[in-house]
């Protein structure tokens, strides 16, 4: 079994190439089926603040278009890459307003910038550091985002605990990430992370969830979910028919979801309906709605 400093070694080598490669996919592979690639990742081409330059294609949701960023917010990116979430919070938060992004790779944090000089944006902000342990003090964040990074953290609920440091009482985050539902072969998910990236290191959707309820968070709700479909030349290999039914109805499988959830205070917050977003682009199997 790796290290957690093995497995962060990995991540920053990993992600060191992308930020270096020209025409990056999603979480770095390279493979030649691109379907499970444009499964993950979602167009954030039509949203205000984008910036293609800033966009490596490593994302598995769209957390900023659920996350009721305001005006005046100061916001904390969590993996921000070469900054393309960032610069859509900061259309949203305007000039009155801060975002941070934290990285846990040099490489990303110098292109990053390198973007946000170009776009001459003065109050958008870069730190390197492990978000295990994030380089910001406490209460300060109105709004976190973050998009398809937990997953790539040895622990988990470290994170999660941070988040509830950061944020200020009645700040709320908006996360997109990885999880699993039911037990899929250990093979399939070595199989996945070379085609996809991102898969092997994501957990259970129930202990995902458990996780944001112990560390005190209210509010809880999945604004967005939907399978990560595999093609059937991978299934194949690992399951019968029977175990492909079960991921192919949902009852199994990979899932990009987008969660929010509030820390306990008495900041004002938009209504709940609005955080949860147009029902019309909700995918919810099983009991993803009523799980919270």
């Amino acid at each position: 079994m790796k290290t957690s400093a093995t497995l962060k070694k990995l991540v920053q080598e990993k992600y060191s190439k992308i930020a270096h490669q020209e025409n990056p996919s999603c979480c770095g592979s390279k493979d030649e089926n691109q379907e499970v690639y444009h499964m993950m990742s979602d167009d954030y081409t039509k949203i205000e603040g984008y910036q293609a330059t800033a966009d490596l294609g490593l994302g598995c949701g769209l957390p900023t278009q659920f996350a009721q960023i305001q005006k005046g917010d100061t916001v904390i990116d969590l993996g921000s890459g070469a900054g393309n979430d960032c610069f859509i919070a900061r259309h949203e938060t305007g000039e009155s307003g801060k975002v941070i992004g934290i990285d846990f790779t040099e490489a990303m944090i110098h292109k990053a910038r390198i973007n946000a000089e170009k776009l001459g944006l003065n109050n958008v902000e870069f730190r390197q550091g492990d978000i295990e342990d994030m380089p910001v003090s406490d209460n300060l964040a109105d709004v976190i985002v973050s998009n398809c990074v937990l997953n790539l953290v040895p622990d988990k609920e470290k994170v999660i605990r941070e988040i509830y440091r950061c944020l200020k009482p009645g700040g709320h985050f908006s996360i997109s990430d990885i999880v699993l539902a039911g037990e899929l072969p250990e093979a399939l998910k070595t199989d996945a992370e070379m085609y996809a990236g991102c898969v092997s290191g994501a957990i259970q959707k129930n202990d995902y969830i458990s996780n944001i309820k112990e560390a005190g968070f209210i509010d809880l709700v999945i604004q967005k979910e939907k399978p990560i479909l595999l093609p059937d030349s991978m299934l194949n290999r690992y399951m019968d028919a029977e175990q492909k039914a079960l991921f192919k109805s949902g009852e199994t499988g990979i899932f990009s979801i987008t969660v929010f959830a509030r820390k306990p205070g008495i900041k004002p917050l938009k209504s709940l309906s609005n955080a949860i977003g147009n029902p019309s682009n909700q995918f919810t199997p099983g009991a993803a709605s009523g799980c919270c």
